[in-house]
């Protein structure tokens, strides 16, 4: 497994906005519009490959100079519990602590509390809906 940058705008990016729809919007009667993809080119982008199959992908927005945001996780749903989302998240923190980045923050499904929990995330504030489900801001020091 190859984990990388990926480019706004390439193919490895359509690659990732269509897993990004398939687990995280369609199940929710959602999609992502095409607003929100123009955004992303400030954002850092990035992705699990094996040769050149998107297995997950996750993205950062900067927040402000010592907060980044960690948004739109996704894994293939076959590779869930394989560790592509752990190695995902480790090479995000550590992008983030290189560019200066001090503590890293989301909003987590409440189903994925779990697996945050044990990257290190604690919870900093009440349930709260978005997208139509519950969420949790969660954060960590990088």
């Amino acid at each position: 497994m190859a984990l990388r940058m990926i480019d706004h705008g390439t193919n490895e990016y359509l690659q990732m906005v269509n897993l990004r729809n398939e687990l995280l919007r369609k199940p929710l009667g959602l999609k992502l519009e095409p607003g929100e993809l123009e955004r992303e080119k400030e954002d850092m982008l990035m992705g699990a490959f094996e040769d050149e199959k998107l297995l997950g992908c996750c993205l950062l927005t900067r927040v402000d100079n010592d907060v980044i945001r960690l948004r739109q996780m996704a894994v293939a749903n076959s590779l869930q519990g394989k560790g592509v989302g752990r190695a995902l998240m480790i090479f995000s923190e550590n992008l983030a602590r290189d560019r200066g980045y001090k503590k890293m923050i989301m909003h987590a499904r409440k189903t994925a509390l779990g697996f945050y929990t044990k990257l290190g995330y604690t919870v900093s504030g009440g349930e709260f809906e978005e997208v139509t489900i519950p969420h949790y801001i969660m954060e960590k020091a990088l």
